[in-house]
């Protein structure tokens, strides 16, 4: 009977031993170099082909839907584009991105407009300056990650502030501004083909409801695609391709506006 309550004994004080051992040498799931990060900066070089359509009313003066592009031959411009996440967990990021456009342009009008009440006849050389900063500020939660992958939900809120102006030396100059806060939901995902090497694809969109208002409404769509080579831990190059459409309608004014093309940039991590 000894024999046996001492061999048990000696079972179980092997089995408790062993529990730990094993705890030690059990290898935590490796992080491949592009999520082992806490912050993240990125700046990229935008080609992007615009497309804006404004409309602005002034004083009870109908406005005409204006197409900067066909009116005063915008053409593709390169932007610069501003990027950062914070990581707080390893599942949850904060994100914020800022890409400011600009152009200006002459022409002689080939048709009469009206702008922030503002009449501009046939013939009449004007300049034109749109400006259009967008803001995106959200919330990312990888619900899946696995090593070499992952896939979130992102919650975010872009701002867009549109302003424009028309001058001409007969008319005079005249400038109009609108702005448009709208939340958006949408996916991400991403996977690792290589060590160093990501794939990743993103889409967020919001839709005013129709019951909403009567004299507000509006839709936003951004999706991104781009693909991330790793140089080190600290530092990236990427590559994609971007497309965000804004809509909006507030009272009477009305904006159209687009952007998409390729784009470069790089990343650094710390």
């Amino acid at each position: 009977m000894d024999l046996r309550l001492s061999t048990c004994a000696l079972v179980l004080t092997s089995l408790v031993c062993a529990t730990p051992a094993y705890a030690q040498f059990t290898a935590p799931r490796p992080v491949v170099p592009g999520e082992d990060y806490r912050v993240e900066l990125g700046i990229g070089f935008w080609q992007a082909e615009p497309h804006l359509v404004i409309r602005m009313d002034e004083l009870g003066a109908i406005g005409t839907d204006i197409d900067f592009v066909e009116e005063f031959g915008l053409e593709k411009k390169r932007f610069r584009e501003f990027r950062g996440t914070l990581k707080l967990a390893r599942k949850h990021k904060l994100r914020g991105d800022y890409v400011p456009f600009s152009y200006d342009a002459e022409a002689v009008l080939t048709r009469t407009i009206v702008f922030n009440g503002r009449e501009f006849t046939v013939g009449v050389p004007a300049t034109a300056e749109v400006k259009w900063d967008f803001w995106k500020f959200g919330y990312e939660w990888d619900f899946v990650a696995t090593g070499s992958s992952f896939a979130g939900l992102v919650l975010d809120l872009k701002y867009s502030k549109v302003s424009a102006s028309l001058a001409s030396p007969v008319v005079g100059a005249t400038f109009a501004e609108a702005k448009a806060p709208v939340p958006g939901i949408g996916g991400i995902g991403r996977v690792y083909f290589a060590k160093n090497f990501s794939v990743t694809g993103e889409f967020t969109a919001f839709k005013m409801p129709d019951s909403f208002s009567e004299e507000i409404d509006g839709k936003f769509f951004d999706f991104d695609l781009y693909a991330t080579a790793d140089l080190s831990r600290n530092a990236a190059v990427q590559g994609g391709y971007r497309s965000i459409l804004v809509d909006y309608s507030q009272e009477e004014d009305f904006g159209e506006l687009r952007m998409k093309g390729f784009y470069v940039g790089g990343l650094v991590r710390f």
